[in-house]
């Protein structure tokens, strides 16, 4: 393998660690993102390091600003609440999709995944990744491969906020309930109403939207 190349499969490999990192909310929007720390994290120098935040900077997940370097990229609330609305159309069209197309393998993978999130539900954390695999579920039972990679990307994008909805008080009850009634609608190929009940799950509007606007300043304050 040539340097170049080396150096490359490198930068990919930090660029899927630290969005990891942001994704799980080790990292949250705003917090600097020094060069130096993170080679002396990961034992490499500051080039592969250098690139990645680029490769981050272009997806989105990190800004690179004058004088202060690369920091973990923050949305306006209008931001925001754009892109929720988008996510919120994407998984309604799965749903579609999936009440139609649903085949063994997938109804027992959404099956497998709710059970999963119904273990967890008194656990914020892993409610949160049980949650983010039955969605995937329904991402891959649409049938639609183009769809379900962009439901996929816009759902890592908003996984930092998606995670703090959940730490909102009853919302994983919340969520637990409704995705009793997505899988029951689905099972039964009513591909309007699963879409009907998917898209009020994800999109945050009123006190939700305000809930989560108030985490984040927390968030920022800590």
């Amino acid at each position: 393998m040539s340097d170049d190349a080396s150096a490359l499969s490198t930068a990919q490999r930090l660029r899927q660690e630290i969005e990891n990192d942001i994704a799980a909310g080790l990292l949250i929007p705003g917090e600097r993102l020094d060069e130096v720390s993170l080679a002396n994290r990961f034992q490499v120098s500051r080039t592969p390091i250098r690139e990645a935040l680029q490769q981050l900077a272009m997806a989105g997940m990190v800004e690179i600003r004058p004088r202060r370097g690369a920091v973990v990229a923050s949305l306006t609330p209008e931001r925001l609440y754009e892109m929720f609305e988008v996510m919120a159309e994407l998984e309604a069209m799965c749903c579609r999709l999936a009440a139609r197309r649903l085949g063994p393998s997938d109804a027992l993978a959404l099956e497998r995944a709710h059970r999963s999130c119904e273990a967890v539900r008194h656990d914020h954390d892993a409610y949160y990744r049980a949650n983010e695999v039955f969605h995937q579920a329904i991402y891959a039972a649409s049938g639609n491969t183009f769809l379900a990679e962009q439901a996929r990307l816009l759902q890592r994008r908003l996984q930092p906020y998606r995670r703090l909805q959940l730490r909102v008080r009853n919302r994983v009850q919340n969520s637990f309930s409704e995705h009793e009634r997505i899988l029951a609608a689905l099972m039964a190929g009513e591909g309007e109403e699963a879409a009907g009940i998917m898209r009020p799950h994800v999109q945050v509007q009123g006190e939700r939207f305000s809930d989560l606007i108030a985490s984040l300043k927390l968030l920022g304050a800590a």
